[in-house]
């Protein structure tokens, strides 16, 4: 699923299992380098199922370069077996997360 422009200031990735997982991240991180990105970046992980290294190593790629273009990236709605991952790497100290993508909207928006 293509990343989607929600407005001018916040975009929505909804990620899912590979290959789509890189197919999407993949382009999202060239944008990002050409500095064509808002001054925030949902990540939907909510139809992610499963998660590999090479999946955690895109989206600390892509909290890098969103942190050197002044992005900030927000993940929501991990499922259980997702999350999970996170909480044994410590990755879920490292992003920001949200419920939901409706709750991570509204977040962004009163921090306008």
């Amino acid at each position: 699923m293509p990343t989607e422009r929600w407005s001018d200031e916040i975009w929505i990735v909804r990620l899912q299992n590979e290959p789509a997982f890189s197919d999407e991240i993949h382009p999202l991180l060239q944008r990002l380098g050409r500095d064509e990105a808002p001054p925030a970046i949902i990540v939907d992980l909510s139809e992610v199922t499963r998660i590999n290294s090479s999946n955690l190593s895109q989206l600390l790629k892509l909290r890098k370069t969103a942190a050197d273009h002044n992005v900030e990236v927000r993940v929501t709605s991990p499922t259980n077996a997702v999350w999970s991952v996170f909480l044994m790497t410590g990755l879920d100290k490292v992003f920001p997360f949200a419920q939901d993508t409706a709750t991570a909207l509204a977040e962004l928006q009163l921090n306008e």
